[in-house]
């Protein structure tokens, strides 16, 4: 549905499920006790009065809570999907029909669609731009150079789109400060690896309702993510083997018990495929070639680039859709490879993302950053900026108090001691 007003434009699939999308946003926030008191804060304070913000995230129940967040400081903000399969059609409805933000994201949007969201996000003439995946922030750099003045900064919490900004900055094209939410600990300690760990897991488990105990499942990437869906993997009884191209990690991943072989070893082991490298074409036809019939292959990185889908398809005499978020490729051959959500984040296009516990402290991350911007106006210099240690420390000490557990504190002797180098043995 297309609407259009002097007070508010969206697109959404149908505002007839605001309701379920009330109830659901209501449900997340139950376990997002940090991001409700920054919005409280930020309801007092009004830190974006007067400026235009834009989002681009998944939009799940707990992003709804960053964008009450920002309207709650004051900010004219917009929200649009990051991703064409990660939009929760209940919730863009709720956040326009109950909470009057602006949201452009239907599930399932194709590629033309997700463009001109894109740009009609930057017809919103941003201030600020929290990014997932640093698509917008490309855009603007490559169509939209007249609107970088205005720019006070960016956010960014995806390890993929990190990797997309240090390129711009070596290029000299990033002109203007960008927060590296993904890399607080607060953040990938626990979003890339107990978030991303369970939901990948779970969306696996959704779409296909495969008992995972017994199977081989292949992680490709030992980084955060990589570590979390491995761990889950275990636990559920798979027999996991990682795969890698970092030493130091690779090192980690047998130390941590696992197996550690080469993607060309690992293709006719695996019952499974997990991408999480946010690389390009990390499994690809040559491996496809020597996998086993019926082997299932998915990607929990940002982009949906990590499998080889047009080799596979040119390689295949038909697709059939067999279940939800569910194809299974007939290869020339006849063996047949499974792909599970179309190639795109596993985890959002047939489940519903991370936990609401773990994305409480990622967008207070996420919010805490605009207000750093803001409040750093004009001081920060172009490129990569990281979330200030106090921040940080203070969002865990938030999550502690929430969860009613508390730690010690170091004596006056013990300060002293840290801060001394005369005292030795």
């Amino acid at each position: 549905m297309t609407a259009t007003s002097t007070l508010l434009k969206y697109e959404v699939k149908d505002l007839s499920l605001a309701p379920m999308g009330k109830q659901r946003i209501e449900w997340a926030g139950r376990e997002m006790p940090v991001l409700r008191q920054i919005q409280d804060r930020f309801a007092q304070e009004k830190p974006f009065a007067g400026l235009r913000l834009i989002a681009c995230c998944h939009v799940t129940t707990e992003t709804a809570h960053l964008a009450i967040a920002l309207k709650n400081g004051g900010a004219d903000a917009i929200l649009i999907a990051s991703n064409p399969l990660s939009t929760q059609d209940d919730v863009a409805a709720c956040l326009v029909a109950d909470y009057g933000i602006p949201v452009f994201a239907i599930k399932g949007e194709d590629s033309e669609t997700y463009s001109r969201h894109v740009q009609i996000a930057l017809d919103h003439k941003p201030h600020i731009i929290i990014d997932d995946g640093s698509d917008v922030t490309a855009a603007l750099i490559q169509e939209r150079q007249h609107q970088i003045p205005d720019i006070i900064g960016t956010t960014e919490e995806t390890t993929t789109g990190i990797v997309r900004l240090k390129a711009m900055f070596n290029d000299g094209v990033l002109t203007f400060p960008a927060m590296n939410v993904n890399d607080a600990d607060t953040k990938h300690f626990f979003d890339n690896r107990y978030g991303t760990g369970q939901s990948t897991l779970d969306g696996i488990i959704r779409a296909t309702n495969v008992l995972l105990a017994g199977k081989t499942a292949v992680v490709v990437g030992y980084g955060w993510c990589g570590k979390g869906t491995a761990l889950r993997a275990r636990g559920m009884g798979a027999n996991v083997i990682v795969t890698e191209i970092d030493p130091i990690k690779a090192i980690e991943a047998v130390m941590d018990g696992f197996r550690v072989v080469p993607m060309s070893e690992a293709a006719p082991q695996g019952d499974l495929f997990i991408t999480v490298t946010g690389n390009k074409h990390v499994i690809r036809q040559e491996h496809f070639d020597v996998m086993k019939d019926g082997a299932m292959v998915c990607n929990s990185g940002h982009f949906d680039i990590e499998i080889d889908l047009k080799s596979l398809a040119a390689n295949s005499t038909e697709v059939k859709q067999v279940r939800n978020f569910t194809q299974q490729y007939i290869l020339k051959s006849g063996k047949s490879i499974v792909v599970l959500g179309e190639g795109r984040l596993i985890n959002l296009a047939a489940a519903e993302g991370h936990p609401s516990a773990v994305m409480d402290m990622s967008f207070a991350n996420q919010a805490l950053a605009c207000e750093y911007l803001v409040k750093n106006k004009g001081k920060l210099a172009p490129g990569l900026h990281s979330i200030p240690v106090e921040v940080d420390k203070e969002i865990g000490r938030l999550k502690l108090e929430a969860m009613g557990i508390y730690i010690d504190t170091l004596t006056p002797e013990q300060i002293e001691y840290m801060n001394s180098w005369t005292s030795g043995t």
